[in-house]
């Protein structure tokens, strides 16, 4: 499963610049889907791995020769371990970037609840905070494709990497 995320994020990457056009747009409304590589770790646990995947949106604005925005998501994960589920995530937060031609370098940070699940003993939430850096590369002016690495960290300290690739519009 790792390869075939690695192979996909690689793939994506590798293939953007064919479709490039000259009038990139990184403000405004956006919505995303995202498909990546998910590891939890739970303390006295080997760290179980899965398949992140999700939905977005956010609005990006020009300050000052950068890009800020606010964003939210709601995602889920196939992780499990045994009977523990990593169940659905939810994040609130911001980001600030660079244009660099057709891309978009980022850094975000906000917050996040991501809810686990044991059978038979029902689930838990945990509050925490997400960390992350990504590139976003732009399709034309409405479409974009991106590639994010992101840290998150609850409580009982439990924390989650993931490395996803994302597939947008703007409005």
């Amino acid at each position: 499963m790792k390869r075939f995320v690695a192979a996909a994020l690689a793939a994506t990457v590798l293939a953007t610049p064919a479709f490039a056009q000259d009038d990139a747009n990184f403000t405004g409304p956006r919505v995303e889907a995202i498909v990546g590589y998910d590891v939890v770790g739970i303390p006295g646990v080997s760290d179980p791995d899965g398949v992140a995947y999700g939905v977005g949106l956010g609005y990006d604005f020009a300050a000052g020769g950068m890009i800020l925005g606010l964003e939210a998501e709601i995602a889920d994960s196939s992780t499990k371990i045994g009977d523990l589920v990593s169940d659905r995530d939810i994040y609130v937060g911001a980001r600030v970037g660079t244009v660099i031609g057709q891309s978009l370098l980022y850094a975000k940070a906000g917050y996040t609840n991501a809810r686990f699940e044991q059978d038979g003993f029902g689930g838990a939430n945990g509050d925490g905070f997400r960390l992350g850096a990504g590139l976003e590369y732009a399709l034309g002016n409405n479409m974009f494709l991106k590639g994010e690495y992101r840290y998150s960290n609850y409580e009982g300290d439990i924390s989650r990497n993931q490395v996803v690739a994302g597939f947008g519009f703007r409005f």
